[in-house]
């Protein structure tokens, strides 16, 4: 049974959302900077209208990614708005190009993989023990929230706080 804490706040869901954040992506999902790249990558090519360049960025992954437009869209508005590309009303549509600015940003990815190209996963990159470790440690901490004292509660929010600082000093370290 799932239960929220007083202050109204879902402790499952936080758990839920820890686990989500070692989870590794789906397939054909991209991230928000991919989108941004393989848009600058593909009008590179030509200056396009979105759905050309939706076609071309699924082209290019061999039918593995096809963006949606409610990804493409937004995401030229922004370039435009950052100056990378220009629109010109052609007919009943807006073809997109890259301005100076644009090729240079574009030209920053021609040096490594593709945007759209496989990454390795999570599990490749890194060893799995940390994300399982920090799934047992929200589940720790549902169930002092849910079962413990507000003295237990307020232990537990210590120990949390100096491993969050031991954390941060692994990094620190050379």
């Amino acid at each position: 049974m799932r239960t929220s804490s007083s202050a109204g706040f879902d402790l499952w869901e936080a758990v839920d959302g820890l686990r989500e954040a070692f989870a590794p992506r789906a397939a054909g999902r991209m991230g928000r900077g991919d989108i941004r790249a393989a848009i600058l990558v593909a009008l590179t090519e030509k200056p396009m209208h979105g759905y050309q360049i939706i076609q071309s960025i699924e082209a290019s992954t061999h039918g593995s990614w096809k963006p949606s437009p409610g990804s493409i869209y937004p995401t030229l508005q922004l370039l435009s708005d950052e100056g990378l590309v220009t629109a010109e009303q052609v007919g009943e549509r807006k073809v997109y190009s890259l301005t100076e600015a644009g090729r240079e940003a574009a030209a920053e990815f021609a040096s490594g993989p593709e945007p759209w190209e496989p990454r390795r996963s999570w599990r490749a990159e890194h060893n799995t023990a940390l994300p399982k470790a920090g799934a047992k440690l929200a589940q720790a901490v549902a169930q002092v929230a849910h079962s413990g004292s507000p003295e237990q509660t307020e232990r537990a929010v210590a120990v949390i706080d100096e491993a969050r600082r031991k954390l941060y000093a692994i990094l620190a370290e050379d």
